[in-house]
């Protein structure tokens, strides 16, 4: 894809130019062409045999037509980001996606904000993938991919995939070709419309298109595109009854027309507002969507609903089921604006915890009037945080690191021990003898046990240890002091026997 000149940097563009729903586009006045700066020229538009196509930032063409031959209407002036505040987010973000686990662990409420304040464009298809754990999938499947990709379709999906491609970002320079490089894409991708735009056209490689549509499906969305849209009919009643908290004159206009929400919701769950808000919106929701998870989704409608039937004087003008239809479809340009619609959204008070207590009283009432369920998903995970937590990627093996290190040309220590020099074996040696020769002078302990055992009936002259060695004659003083204390140790026992 050739790469549009608003690429290196933010530009506002001509006022006149068109972002809306399907229909990408930027409708130019008469003197756009000299004050167009986002324009380039398409190689799938080459391709198709069409020698001057002017693309905007995002690889819409503009001045395409609509469905109905007019051109889509300008819904808003592109927000332009300064040269040097955009290089500092990237700078952040480059920072962030190289130590990724540390700041899933630690600073979870910081990738938050910067996800609100917006992703780098440059950097934006990298920061999908680990933030909706695509980049761990992947390395979980290698090769599963390429293997599904050679391996023979079911010809009923595939006669179903091709006569939808057509209809599927029409007018974007990747896929306005049926040959092209995005439509080849997109049809390995494409059997979940219009909810794989956004990978698709932000993902280089086709695996990382695949493997973030992976996740939509099971962890943000699951159960969204069974057979019979059962979870989207339940997420239809939360949205309802989550809006009479958020406004309750419009969930009162609703009710009193009797107007099922799946008329106006489908089209903006099943396609994350793909098909609805302008694309620079679109991508704005999507970074909160994959960071956070389906509770923007919710604040999303709900935004949308509270500005368009949320005041006395708007609901006067919707008397019908029609017109509120109406009005529905074709929102006002002013609360679908990026920075207003952003805005909203962060501020709006709906947690997670409201949601999943809304399912738990809608899915009870769901089965007390139904039944149960016949899709059996698994439960959705609110954001990547707790897809991280549940599925954590794979970490590399600890290597030992010595603490301390030697120059190359060291010897290495030996593991032996060193002899010891012949001074501290002779210190050894009298420290030894000494020791011995006071255990020699000291008396045997059972002596005075023996001598105050035996008591009146043996003297206490009889009663003499039979030592091994013959005692030094210096010793003999020692000797009658130690027969004198047994005497008198014996005589004291035998008066207190006799008491």
């Amino acid at each position: 894809m050739a790469k549009s000149s608003g690429e290196n940097g933010p530009r506002a563009p001509a006022a006149g130019g068109s972002l809306s729903g399907t229909r990408e586009s930027l409708a130019q006045g008469p003197d756009a062409a000299a004050t167009d700066e986002l324009s380039s020229l398409g190689s799938d538009s080459e391709a198709n045999g069409f020698a001057e196509r002017r693309i905007d930032k995002f690889g819409f063409i503009v001045g395409s037509q609509g469905a109905e031959g007019a051109p889509c209407p300008l819904l808003h002036r592109l927000e332009e980001v300064p040269l040097e505040v955009l290089r500092q987010r990237e700078s952040k973000w480059l920072d962030m996606l190289n130590n990724w686990d540390k700041w899933m662990a630690k600073k979870h409420k910081k990738i938050r904000l910067r996800c609100q304040k917006g992703i780098p464009p440059s950097l934006r298809g990298r920061a999908w993938q680990y933030l909706s754990g695509g980049k761990v999938k992947l390395q979980q499947n290698p090769g599963k991919f390429d293997e599904l990709d050679m391996s023979p379709g079911d010809p009923k999906w595939l006669d179903v995939i091709e006569r939808d491609l057509h209809r599927q970002f029409p007018f974007h320079e990747m896929f306005v070709s049926r040959g092209g490089h995005g439509g080849q894409r997109k049809y390995k991708c494409e059997d979940i419309s219009e909810v794989q735009k956004p990978s698709a056209s932000h993902l280089s490689r086709p695996q990382q298109a695949f493997w973030c549509l992976v996740q939509i499906c099971e962890k943000y969305l699951p159960g969204y595109y069974s057979e019979k849209l059962e979870a989207i009919q339940l997420d239809g009643e939360i949205l309802f009854s989550l809006l009479q908290k958020v406004s309750p004159v419009a969930h009162k206009h609703l009710s009193r027309q009797k107007i099922d929400p799946l008329l106006y919701m489908t089209e903006w769950f099943m396609c994350a507002f793909a098909r609805t808000l302008p694309w620079s919106s679109v991508l704005r929701v999507w970074d909160m969507f994959f960071c956070e998870g389906v509770k923007i989704i919710f604040r999303v409608g709900l935004v949308l609903l509270k500005h368009a039937l949320g005041s006395p004087e708007k609901v006067k003008a919707c008397q019908g089921q029609y017109e509120t239809i109406e009005r529905l479809r074709s929102l006002s340009p002013k609360i679908m604006q990026e920075a207003f619609l952003v805005q909203e959204v962060v501020e709006l008070p709906v947690t997670e915890r409201q949601i999943e207590r809304e399912h738990l009283i809608q899915l009870r009432r769901w089965q007390e009037t139904r039944g149960e369920l016949q899709c059996r998903s698994p439960p959705r995970l609110h954001g990547a945080k707790a897809i991280l937590d549940a599925e954590p990627g794979p970490r590399p093996a600890l290597q030992p690191s010595p603490s301390i290190r030697l120059p190359p040309d060291a010897p290495l220590p030996s593991s032996k021990a060193k002899p010891k020099p012949p001074k501290q074996v002779q210190k050894e040696q009298r420290k030894r003898t000494k020791a011995s020769g006071q255990l020699d002078k000291t008396p045997a302990p059972n002596q005075a046990m023996v001598v105050a055992a035996a008591g009146d009936a043996c003297p206490p002259q009889d009663v003499s240890p039979k030592d091994p060695d013959p005692a030094p004659q210096d010793s003999a003083p020692q000797d009658s002091a130690h027969h004198h204390s047994q005497e008198s140790l014996t005589s004291q026992e035998s008066e207190d026997t006799y008491l």
